[in-house]
């Protein structure tokens, strides 16, 4: 099915290039079988199985409502704090399933950390203080000055530091929304988590604050395995390494009707129904 999707003229990737091989040859960090998730008795995903790559940025694509969101807050046990949440299936993590009877979800969720669609740094607190406190909470540091290189270093890898570093003590929701943004960012890796899950990050921005956290995403990649969930394709296209195409089926549940590196995706995608997608024919 050789085609122009977003033309290949448009077609432009921003992420670290990896051959198909090369992409192959990653580790797996996730591993997910057969999951569905369930809000009460309505199923929302269903038999969604595929392997998440080590330190490459994997987006999940497609329209409203087909269960994207969902989805990645299987993948550290968020879906299930979520009143009527269930799931079933594995997610393997570290060769283990973060499901199991004994699965710790707090310490699985430090490790794979979240960042949500809209802002939201606690409003109580500082600058400094938000990107603290999981640590605080986690007990993940020694000596005061331990917790001060940790916030430190984490807002410089949120690119945020030269813009905070004097007004530390300022309340976090002073700062702009692109800010906001970048400090959750922060607060996320301040635990050291090995899986960034970013569930429609730049929904809320204007195009230069979206810019900041594309860089902000390629730069992170590096070390972290990053998930975003993005309606944006063309965010998906510059700066993911692989994509995942969901589609709402005839019962109205979301399943993945593709998965592979974005450059197939977008340029010659196996299942007609992704062609449509991002042809813009539905959706």
């Amino acid at each position: 099915m050789a085609m122009n999707l977003l033309t290949i003229d448009n077609f432009s990737s921003r992420a670290a290039e990896m051959t198909p091989a090369a992409l192959e040859a990653k580790k797996g960090v996730l591993d997910i079988q057969n999951l569905n998730a369930w809000y009460g008795h309505t199923l929302a995903v269903k038999n969604v199985s595929m392997n998440i790559k080590e330190q490459a940025i994997t987006a999940v694509i497609g329209p409203s409502g087909c269960g994207k969101s969902t989805f990645i807050r299987c993948l550290n046990r968020m879906h299930e704090v979520v009143h009527g949440g269930r799931v079933s299936g594995k997610v393997m993590f570290d060769n283990k399933d973060i499901y199991a009877g004994d699965a710790d979800p707090v310490a699985i969720r430090r490790r794979i950390g979240m960042v949500f669609q809209k802002p939201s740094p606690f409003p109580t607190m500082t600058i400094f203080d938000n990107v603290a406190s999981g640590l605080k909470l986690t007990r993940l540091f020694g000596k005061p000055h331990d917790l001060k290189e940790i916030v430190e270093k984490s807002l410089r890898q949120a690119a945020l530091w030269d813009e905070v570093k004097d007004k530390l003590h300022q309340p976090g929701a002073s700062l702009s929304g692109g800010q906001q943004q970048r400090l959750c960012i922060a607060r996320a890796i301040a635990v050291e988590p090995e899986v960034i899950l970013l569930d429609e990050p730049c929904s809320a921005l204007d195009p230069a604050a979206t810019l900041k956290i594309e860089d902000l995403m390629l730069h992170l990649a590096k070390d972290y395995t990053i998930v975003i969930v993005t309606h944006n394709m063309q965010q998906a296209a510059r700066v993911s390494n692989m994509t995942a195409f969901f589609l709402m089926d005839t019962d109205r549940a979301g399943m993945m009707v593709e998965y592979n590196t974005t450059s197939q995706i977008f340029t010659n995608p196996r299942d007609k129904r992704t062609e449509d997608y991002i042809t813009g024919r539905f959706g």
